[in-house]
């Protein structure tokens, strides 16, 4: 069974590393809710030496009661928080994003300055957060993963988390050899 192991191919989404030669780690995975994050979160922390960045949002139309608590694990484990646009369908997008900031702001995470960034176009979110990173920081793309769109009000936006990781990276000068 041990030898088979080499033939299996991963889920694409579910911790899929984004690796275009960047000094940091990127890892795309689909955990959106709060069970997911304390599932993900402390053994990355374990690993990791350097900063964690997390970039992750909430659908709307859905669970606001998540919303708090997603922020509060998240800030609770990681170092700097980007909120953005995940699926925020008929709602304000940023009035969805202040919900998770709550629970940020109860683990100490108020603004920029401590940790807490609010950037709902999903993509400009990601390339603040990869302009900041550094040698042996892990940026975390989370809740979009394999799914292939941004769903706003009025329109649904074509959406890849990892072919957009990929081109942000690309924009910096990082290409997979």
């Amino acid at each position: 069974v041990v030898e088979q192991a080499k033939y299996l191919e991963p889920v694409t989404g579910r911790m899929t590393v984004v690796d275009c030669g960047q000094p940091f780690e990127v890892i795309v995975d689909y955990a959106h809710t709060p069970s997911s994050f304390e599932t993900i979160f402390p053994p990355l922390r374990q690993r990791i030496a350097g900063k964690i960045f997390v970039i992750f949002g909430s659908g709307g139309e859905r669970d606001t009661t998540k919303r708090p608590e997603q922020g509060r694990i998240a800030a609770h484990w990681c170092d700097v928080v980007v909120l953005a646009d995940e699926d925020p369908r008929g709602e304000d997008p940023v009035a969805l994003l202040e919900d998770i900031a709550v629970g940020c702001r109860q683990e100490g995470k108020q603004d920029e300055a401590s940790g807490l960034l609010i950037i709902p176009h999903r993509q400009t979110a990601i390339r603040t957060a990869f302009a900041q990173a550094q040698q042996g920081d892990l940026v975390l793309l989370l809740g979009k993963a394999h799914e292939n769109s941004i769903i706003y009000k009025d329109f649904v936006m074509p959406y890849d988390e990892i072919a957009e990781a990929r081109t942000a990276l690309a924009e910096m000068g990082f290409v997979k050899k």
